[in-house]
């Protein structure tokens, strides 16, 4: 095989990553790609909410340029495959301090977004492959490829690029309100928690002579009140009775298939269920559209609320991933599933807890 067969292998598998790379971080929608890249890769290294969105876009639209750079001769030698070696060093530096900080066997390095999720060390490998095959590429490209050269190629390719991703995915403003559809008009949220008698162990009447009827309040009031002191959950801004009583908050995306599944296991337990834990449900709006369908196949309705991306994202917590479940109990939390993985919601396990009494729950 000759050096110009290599070479044009190289290029066009090394490009063939970079798009595909710049593509998966837009997976699903660009904007909730981009969001979520901002706040579960970004914020967690340090950049601000208000860089983040710039920072982002740009990195993105330099993967498509190099990807597209590679595969023409303008500067491919003295500035292309150097800065590619260089974005892809920069790259494994970070998840190799990542790797020995956290761990690199878990987790998505959001390299290629959430379409093709990579541990850390699965992205290092990946990485000094890709520099082995640019040096290689460096070393065997005949230095006469850059005769007559154009810079405005590179410079128009680089700035088109990163322009089409603030089209395609425009910096929106943050909003701090949320949206309250009128279905919930229709789900009154009901509070059944006494809260009349004071959570107390005992109370002794230390008077001599007690009537038929103190002596009948004194044993109603001795029982002791099983359920938690109060506290603010954080989450009233969304559901005015979220701290009275015991809740379930769910945490969805609309279009999020086991988002899905996990609010039908709530409804078919909820169903067989006395006094379960009312549910309210807080929506990521990305396909808010997709709503109504979401609670067909739940098989009932809930009351909700619809915030926007990296609000929710900041709802749920850093590290978490939907469907996310918390069980409350007078603003307590005492159980957070998340994810799909290890500590994905499991109804048998929440059928057990939320029969608990206070006395053998443990935060």
């Amino acid at each position: 095989m000759s050096k110009n067969n290599i070479a044009w292998g190289i290029r066009i598998v090394i490009s063939f990553l970079f798009l595909l790379s710049a593509v998966a971080k837009l997976y699903p929608s660009p904007y909730f790609a981009i969001s979520t890249f901002e706040v579960k890769q970004l914020y967690p290294m340090g950049f601000s909410e208000g860089f983040a969105p710039y920072f982002s876009r740009i990195l993105i639209g330099i993967e498509f340029a190099l990807g597209f750079l590679l595969l023409q001769k303008n500067f491919l030698r003295t500035i292309v495959i150097p800065a590619t070696i260089l974005l892809l060093a920069v790259f494994t530096t970070h998840l190799t301090i990542e790797t020995f900080v956290n761990g690199g066997n878990s987790g998505n390095c959001g390299c290629f977004g959430s379409l093709l999720p990579m541990t850390p060390i699965e992205a290092i490998i990946k990485n000094v492959l890709a520099m082995a095959l640019l040096v290689w590429l460096f070393i065997i490209l005949p230095k006469t490829i850059e005769k007559g050269h154009n810079f405005w190629v590179l410079a128009t390719v680089t700035l088109a690029s990163i322009l089409a991703l603030f089209m395609v995915a425009p910096i929106q403003p943050v909003v701090a309100e949320t949206v309250e559809p009128e279905t919930n008009s229709v789900l009154p949220v009901i509070d059944t928690t006494m809260t009349s008698i004071p959570a107390v162990e005992t109370l002794k009447d230390t008077t001599s002579i007690k009537t038929d009827a103190t002596k009948k309040v004194e044993k109603e009031v001795e029982k002791v009140i099983d359920e938690p002191a109060k506290k603010k959950s954080g989450f009233a801004q969304y559901f005015s009775t979220i701290d009275n009583g015991r809740k379930t908050l769910a945490l969805f995306v609309p279009g999020c298939d086991h988002c899905r599944d996990a609010a039908k296991e709530l409804t078919e337990l909820r169903k067989k269920t006395k006094n379960f834990p009312e549910i309210s449900i807080i929506f990521m709006n990305e396909e808010a559209d997709l709503i109504p369908d979401f609670f067909k196949a739940a098989g009932a309705e809930y009351p909700y609320k619809i915030i926007e991306v990296i609000p929710f994202w900041k709802v749920l917590g850093s590290g978490r991933d939907t469907p996310g479940i918390k069980y409350l109990w007078n603003g307590n939390e005492y159980k957070y599933y998340d994810g799909i993985n290890a500590n994905k919601f499991d109804v048998h396990d929440f059928e057990k807890l939320i029969a608990k009494p206070f006395s053998e729950l443990k935060k």
